[in-house]
């Protein structure tokens, strides 16, 4: 039998364990650890019956505030989204989930399967201190870290903070945006071609207020410096880094129905020159192509990708759900190979092509009763400024395929079963520049349909 100081221990516990209820009843794994955490209390009192009462009871209860405080810090969350698709040729080239086999047209794939684990510190007044995050994506070719970040909070001013590890780029709001709130089935083409992936290794100081009060409170500030070629690349692979900046205004009210956010992004980095010779367009007698400079000083310089981002949401909430646009723009300059505008995942050994570029996105997002959703995204990248498409494949101008033009129209429905299942029915209207290149002279069939379920928790 218990004594009575170990029955008020047991009260004591579950007045405890009651006042935290409230905190953990909307997460299931949480409401696990509750009902675990009370057997086992139960279990830790009975077999201390032996001890002495006082001693017994203190040290339990700090044993148990210690136990609840670090794991009410835990979070775990994670999404999986298997697809079907359909393609409008066999072998075509898609940045809807990467290209189709050469033999294939349609195909059920694991786009992304992610579980994420983060753990938050407070302090004695509850204010953040550090915070360490790690998640994983697991899809049919295996399992990938995709984030592993820290960051250390500042709390005097509680203006600032610092994380360093595996980040999403501070860049834009397509990069930034939460892939598992996505609302089309990828990123656009600009996107996935010049930030390929929106992780990077590097390191970032961050400035967004945390108290109510302060006249700051609607905006954040990023400043990280990062390796520059994400994860594509086994390690770094030159001595120059990136340094990404942005300035971005949080949701505010502009009236009881309308809310506006936006933000300025810069990136300046670049890659090392391991070859004598790039490439840059230049009009000469009336054509524009593409000229070489061959100095062997070029060797060992820094080969520019510098990029320049403004972005407007504009959301209008009304009685049966909300209407939102997104709007996005890019401009700057980036060195690629001859055949492709992608950055570089290793040193570049062959000689480099430097463009101007310019893009945008485009979403138009109607929201009903909170099931339904319809969406029409709108993406362009242009990977030459300086060149038109009928100049592209011209004999002499050295103009490839990398500098095409694409737009891409997408559509879709999406259902919200419940807030652990969502239906996501897309197509894809993908348009190429006709030009005087082989096998683009006229549009591609790479037109694309997507149908995924995304199971989260």
């Amino acid at each position: 039998m218990l004594n009575c100081h170990q029955y008020a221990a047991l009260f004591n516990n579950f007045l405890i364990l009651t006042s935290i209820f409230t905190a953990v009843q909307t997460n299931a794994f949480n409401r696990f650890l509750f009902i675990f955490l009370i057997v086992f209390n139960v279990y830790l009192q009975g077999i201390a019956q032996t001890r002495p009462a006082a001693h017994d009871t203190l040290m339990e209860q700090a044993r148990l505030r210690n136990i609840l405080n670090k794991l009410l810090g835990i979070t775990i969350t994670g999404f999986m989204e298997p697809e079907f698709q359909v393609g409008q040729a066999k072998g075509e080239n898609s940045f809807s989930g990467g290209n189709f086999a050469s033999n294939s047209n349609n195909r059920f794939l694991i786009r992304r399967g992610r579980i994420r684990t983060s753990y938050l510190s407070l302090n004695r007044d509850s204010l953040p201190v550090a915070e360490i995050c790690f998640e994983l994506d697991g899809t049919q070719r295996g399992i990938n870290i995709n984030e592993w970040w820290g960051k250390i909070y500042e709390n005097k001013w509680q203006l600032f903070s610092l994380s360093a590890g595996m980040l999403v780029r501070p860049f834009g709001n397509e990069i930034t945006y939460p892939t598992r709130q996505f609302e089309s089935p990828e990123r656009g083409r600009m996107s996935q071609t010049l930030m390929r992936g929106e992780v990077d290794l590097g390191a970032m100081i961050s400035f967004e207020p945390r108290k109510k009060n302060s006249p700051f409170r609607q905006i954040k500030a990023s400043l990280g410096i990062f390796n520059g070629q994400g994860l594509t690349g086994p390690s770094e692979v030159d001595a120059y880094k990136d340094l990404i900046a942005r300035v971005a205004l949080k949701p505010l009210m502009l009236s009881s129905k309308l809310l506006l956010s936006g933000g300025s992004s810069f990136f300046n980095g670049g890659i090392e020159q391991a070859s004598r010779y790039i490439y840059r367009t230049t009009e000469v007698g009336g054509i524009r192509m593409n000229t070489v400079d061959s100095s062997s000083t070029n060797i060992g310089r820094k080969a520019p990708r510098k990029y320049y981002g403004a972005d407007l949401q504009l959301k209008y909430l009304h009685g049966k759900g909300a209407t939102e646009i997104r709007a996005e723009y890019w401009r700057g300059t980036q060195t690629s190979s001859a055949s492709s505008s992608e950055t570089p995942s290793t040193l570049l050994q062959e000689p480099g092509f430097i463009r101007t570029f310019n893009g945008a996105f485009i979403y138009l997002i109607h929201t009903m009763a909170l099931k339904h959703q319809l969406c029409i995204k709108y993406d362009v990248y242009d990977p030459n400024l300086n060149t038109s498409q009928y100049e592209i494949g011209r004999p002499g101008a050295n103009l490839t395929a990398a500098d095409i033009k694409y737009s891409t129209l997408g559509f879709g429905y999406i259902y919200y079963w419940n807030t652990n299942l969502k239906l996501m029915l897309w197509y894809d209207v993908v348009r190429n520049e006709n030009t005087l290149l082989t096998g683009y002279t006229a549009d591609l069939k790479d037109n694309v349909f997507t149908c995924r379920l995304q199971f989260r928790f």
